[in-house]
């Protein structure tokens, strides 16, 4: 404190500040010295992030476990119902035969634009079984086919549909033909080596349709079923009179046609 002559006591005065800052003047981070060494604040998100994908994934493995476990379940039950399905009914495959095969027409011919065509004609004869005693069959229009080991076709027909009834026999004929039938190169040169053989030109016959089983009174949607007569061995008719296939060794399997989405099995 220093002491006036008239005897008061004053304060020692402030040292002013060199560079005052204007009341109206507004904070710019741009306007600092730029400093190299210093690391710019980034916020830290990822114990968040962390958290949210946890639980995404748990949820997905989870929505996993239990669409694997449900499908599981859903077999384990299928598979229960056909056994027990199975020994209430003892359901048996309906079985083919093939009786006769006659070929009346085999033609070849060339035109004068180097293009070959076939024309045949064939009467095939055909047997099916209905095994089963609780068990009724209701059949599709059938589509039925004639070609070669090599799978050119040969001829082709079809049979109305029908209804086997338990241990009931059908019998099945039908005339199956190719009216003008282009062919390619290698089907003319797999045709003539067929034709050339002693024991007859081998072929097989194929059946198409669609089958309802009709239980008491359950009743299932429409199956898919294929049937192949192979071990055929037909000769090529000369004149008019038709030729009669072998059919000592023939054997018709039976498969279920069974479609899933865009697939047949």
């Amino acid at each position: 404190m220093a002491t006036k002559p008239n005897g008061t006591t004053t304060k020692n005065p402030t040292t002013p500040n060199p560079n005052p800052t204007p009341k109206n003047q507004t904070y710019n981070p741009k306007s600092q010295t730029y400093n190299p060494n210093r690391i710019p604040y980034r916020p830290n998100y990822r114990h968040k992030h962390r958290g949210r994908g946890c639980n995404c994934r748990r949820c997905f493995c989870r929505c996993c476990c239990w669409t694997i476990l449900m499908i599981i379940i859903i077999l384990i039950l299928v598979a229960i119902a056909g056994t027990i399905f199975y020994f209430l009914y003892r359901l048996q495959l309906p079985s083919f035969s093939i009786s006769s095969l006659k070929i009346s027409q085999f033609n070849l011919t060339t035109s004068p634009d180097d293009t070959t065509r076939l024309a045949t004609k064939f009467n095939v004869t055909l047997s099916t079984k209905n095994k089963n005693k609780k068990v009724v069959y209701t059949y599709d229009p059938i589509a039925l086919k004639a070609e070669s080991t090599n799978q050119i076709e040969l001829a082709n027909g079809d049979f109305p549909r029908f209804i086997s009834a338990p241990n009931n026999v059908t019998i099945i004929h039908s005339t199956l033909s190719i009216v003008s039938q282009v062919l390619d190169v290698d089907s003319i040169s797999s045709l003539k080596s067929d034709m050339k053989r002693k024991s007859g030109m081998p072929m097989r016959i194929l059946l198409d349709t669609k089958i309802v089983v009709k239980m008491d009174k359950l009743k299932t949607n429409k199956v898919g079923i294929r049937v192949t007569c192979d071990g055929i061995n037909g000769p090529i008719p000369k004149g008019k009179n038709p030729s009669v296939a072998s059919i000592t060794t023939a054997k018709c399997k039976v498969d279920l046609r069974i479609k899933i989405l865009r697939w047949t099995f």
